[in-house]
Order: structure tokens, then sequence, then C-alpha cells
């Protein structure tokens, strides 16, 4: 009789650690969920309202006066930050749209799970792809090329480039954000198929 109470204590132990365990990864997904929703936000919108003009002189002939000539830089004129915005910005839209589905409905069947996982895999290489891109045009904003002759702008446009430079601090933490998401979706995954 004792063996028997021993036996149902132990599975009511595994049931309650199960309980727990499923509680802290749907708690941990929840919170990468509004993080990833937070960072791509902020990102995609410190982009959007990137913009800085400065009065440049230009001589055109030394003999006459310099011309004032005043020049914008924004983030519409280079196809790799409109990568940047939109894909910051389908992140975002997609963490919005997975935490909703999974405070709405507890994803208890494994396709379900693999489905999102894929769908953050996306998104994690999109993310990955645009900050590359936007990482690629900083530091041509920041160095130049000189053996293309392009100049470097990011000391005339230093308040551009610095949020510039905040936002891809912040997609490159999206990026991590999706990474850990997919991490701990394959954990669960994991789980759920070695407990059958």
């Amino acid at each position: 009789m004792d063996t028997g109470g021993a036996v149902s204590s132990t599975s009511s132990v595994k049931v309650v650690e199960s309980s727990t365990s499923k509680r802290v990864m749907r708690c941990s997904d929840m919170m990468l969920r509004i993080l990833g929703l937070l960072v791509t936000l902020v990102a995609a919108v410190l982009v959007g309202v990137d913009k800085e003009t400065k009065v440049l002189s230009v001589t055109v002939i030394k003999t006459l006066p310099p011309l004032h000539v005043p020049v914008t830089a924004k983030w519409q004129y280079l196809s790799a930050l409109v990568y940047f915005v939109v894909s910051n910005t389908i992140a975002c839209s997609y963490a919005a749209a997975s935490l909703a589905y999974s405070i709405k409905f507890l994803a208890r069947n494994n396709t379900a799970i693999l489905v999102r996982t894929i769908l953050d895999l996306i998104i994690l290489g999109l993310l990955s792809s645009a900050t590359g891109a936007g990482i690629a045009v900083g530091v041509l904003g920041r160095e130049g090329n000189s053996h293309v002759m392009w100049n470097k702008v990011c000391n005339l446009f230093g308040g551009f480039c610095r949020e510039f430079e905040a936002a891809l601090v912040l997609s490159l933490v999206g990026s991590l954000v999706f990474l850990l998401l997919v991490v701990v979706a394959v954990f669960n995954l994991h789980k759920r198929s070695s407990s059958r």
C-alpha cells in the first residue's frame, strides 16, 4: 500500500513540474513577443521620422560668392533604409498578431507551434538581412569609400546618423529576440515530443 502512495505522489510531482514548465514557457514566449513588438516598433518609428536638413555652401566659381543650398537627409532616399523600415514594420505587425494569437489561443498542438516557429524564423531572416543592409549603409555614411569617391555624410548629418544607429541597435535586439523565440519554441517542441 505504501508503494502505491509513493507512485501517486511521484506522478503528481511530474504533473506539477510539467504544468509549471508549460507556464514558464508560455510566459517567456509572451514576454519575448512583447519585447520584439516594442523594439521593432521603436526602430521603425526612429528611422521613419528621422530627417535632418543642413544648409551647405557650394562654390561654383571662385570669383562668385558661394551658393547656400539646403540639403536634406531622409530615410526614403536610400533603398536599404526603406527596406529597413518596411522589415521592422512587418516584424512589428507579425509580433502583434502572434502575440494576440498566443493570448487568444493556447497553442496546444504541435502543428500550430511548428507553423509559428517557421514564421518566427522568416521574421528573423527578414530582420537580420535588413539590419545587415542598414549597417552597410551606416558604415558608408560614417566612413565613406575612397575607392569609389563616396564621401562620408555623418560628419554633416550627425543627428540623422545617431538616430539611425540607435534604430540599428534596436533592430539587432529584435533579431536576437526572434532568435530566442525560435529557441524557446524548438525546446518546447522537443519537450512535447520526448514526453510522448
